[in-house]
């Protein structure tokens, strides 16, 4: 197949499962291979999937010739690792947000990423929706007005066990890191580079957050408010609002079909923006565009702004608190 892209999986969860059924759906993506630290695992996933080939450990996938991609798709705190493993191996990555779980992880892996000249990218696969692109666009065009304020938040109702990864601070549980994320990326990408962050949360039993909020001031002068939970199912919208009106990504803001202007002449109109597949065939797309052309990083999610997220994220811990162990190694030094 003409400009075939081959595509290694590293993990076989839920994520890794959504994204194997996008692959289906993207012109030119061929699924070669799935590794799992469970070879039963990995020979199951491939089979429901039409991977190629499955193997029992990452390092054997990573090893293979006839890999030009890597997913990483595995636990949180595994991220930094796993996408070590892969750019030594020599391969182009695409790693699962968060795309670590700090800024001094995320800093080694885009330093090894640059050095050796091979492409990576954080899967924030909002940023490529078309929902996203339009209202890009309503912004540009002025007619919502001089945008100043983002509102954006993202709960649901989290009934696992403690156990759960979401809980689990050894697996890298916490509101912040699986949902806070999202509208955090948003807001700075709609407004731009965050100069300041304040943060309060609420915290679980397993001492990770479970309800977090955030206010951030922007460098050109904006404002936004961001919240991600746990324990509210809430309506998961996000609003860009300007000196004429505002325009909302509609129903889900992660996975809108439409976005919606109302101005201040009363007027209101819906755009509708479907996506295709299940809405992570954008990210693949931009991936391997990105890979044919022999970029190293995307224009759309620069390494650049995933380290700074990266940096907001982290001082957004400290003011509530909330430590990992991947933490340690450097907070404790000037404890």
């Amino acid at each position: 197949m003409a400009n075939a892209v081959r595509w290694g999986i590293l993990g076989t969860g839920k994520i890794a499962r959504a994204f194997a059924t996008a692959l289906a759906d993207v012109p030119g993506a061929v699924l070669a291979a799935v590794a799992s630290r469970s070879l039963d695992k990995a020979h199951a996933f491939a089979g429901e999937f039409g991977a190629t080939a499955s193997f029992g450990s990452y390092q054997e996938l990573l090893d293979a010739d006839d890999i030009d991609l890597v997913y990483v798709a595995t636990p949180h705190p595994q991220h930094a690792e796993n996408a070590l493993m892969a750019l030594r191996a020599g391969k182009g990555v695409l790693v699962e947000k968060p795309f670590t779980m700090n800024l001094r992880e995320a800093g080694q892996v885009v330093a090894l990423a640059r050095s050796r000249g091979l492409f990576l990218m954080e899967a924030m696969w909002t940023r490529f929706l078309p929902a996203f692109d339009e209202v890009r666009r309503i912004i540009d065009s002025g007619e919502i007005g001089e945008v100043s304020q983002v509102v954006a938040d993202f709960g649901f109702t989290a009934t696992f066990g403690p156990e759960h990864r979401v809980f689990n601070p050894l697996l890298g549980g916490g509101a912040l890191l699986d949902l806070g994320i999202y509208p955090l990326s948003i807001a700075a990408a709609l407004l731009g580079p965050v100069a300041a962050v304040k943060a309060q949360a609420q915290m679980g039993a397993t001492g990770v957050d479970v309800q977090t909020g955030f206010t951030l001031q922007h460098e050109g002068g904006g404002m936004s408010a961001c919240s991600c939970s746990f324990l509210a199912r809430t309506p998961c919208e996000l609003t860009v609002s300007g000196t004429r009106g505002h325009v909302r990504m509609n129903t889900m803001f992660h996975r809108a079909r439409s976005v919606t202007v109302t101005l201040d002449d009363g007027s209101t109109r819906t755009v509708d923006t479907p996506y295709l597949g299940n809405g992570y065939v954008h990210e693949v797309l931009e991936a391997q565009r990105c890979f044919l052309a022999g970029l190293t990083e995307s224009p759309s999610m620069p390494l650049g702004e995933t380290l700074a997220l990266m940096g907001v994220m982290d001082e957004i811990r400290r003011q509530i608190g909330l430590t990992y162990d991947a933490d340690r190694a450097t907070w404790n030094l000037s404890q």
